[in-house]
């Protein structure tokens, strides 16, 4: 967690001198999600046994057209650095601290199943009351919460899934 904060605080100082954090953030939120759905070319830039050049070249190669230099230096620094695999997290520290410097947050809402737009319009507005900034959410389905909902918001964890529960009955009977 350390490490990731320490990338995320390394980019944040950067955009926040160019005034441009704003952009970073939706920016970086791309990458994310473009990574996401490509687990395995994470992987492919985490592999010691493709050179440090290859991996760089290949971030210019999916990056390159539309993302801003500083971007691209965090994903390519990650690399150099044997770090990749905790993108996810240094981009989450980073929207983290662009929005503790807003009115804006951000939430992780996870759920066994889809939601409906009423149900993420009512969490939203739930989770605005508590916070009392302005909730960016961001939603996953995790099947193994079996029901319920899961919501991570700053730097808090909701946890009221099925699976949850069922742990603390069985811690309670475990003794």
């Amino acid at each position: 967690m350390q490490t990731e904060r320490e990338y995320a605080t390394a980019l944040f100082t950067l955009t926040a001198e160019e005034n441009s954090t704003e952009a970073y953030v939706d920016c970086m939120k791309t990458i994310r999600d473009i990574l996401r759905e490509n687990e395995e070319y994470v992987e492919f830039l985490s592999s010691p046994a493709v050179s440090v050049e290859e991996r760089a070249a290949s971030i210019d190669e999916a990056f390159g057209e539309g993302f801003p230099e500083y971007a691209l230096s965090f994903l390519k620094v990650l690399c150099e650095n044997g770090r990749m695999k905790s993108v996810f997290g240094c981009i989450d520290e980073f929207i983290a601290l662009a929005m503790s410097v807003s009115d804006r947050t951000n939430a992780v809402i996870y759920s066994a199943v889809e939601l409906s737009e009423s149900q993420k319009k009512a969490v939203v507005a739930k989770l605005e009351k508590i916070t009392k900034k302005q909730v960016e959410a961001q939603y996953i389905i995790d099947e193994t919460l079996i029901g319920g909902m899961k919501i991570e918001v700053e730097g808090k964890t909701f946890d009221g899934s099925v699976k949850h529960r069922l742990q603390e009955v069985k811690d309670v009977i475990m003794g």
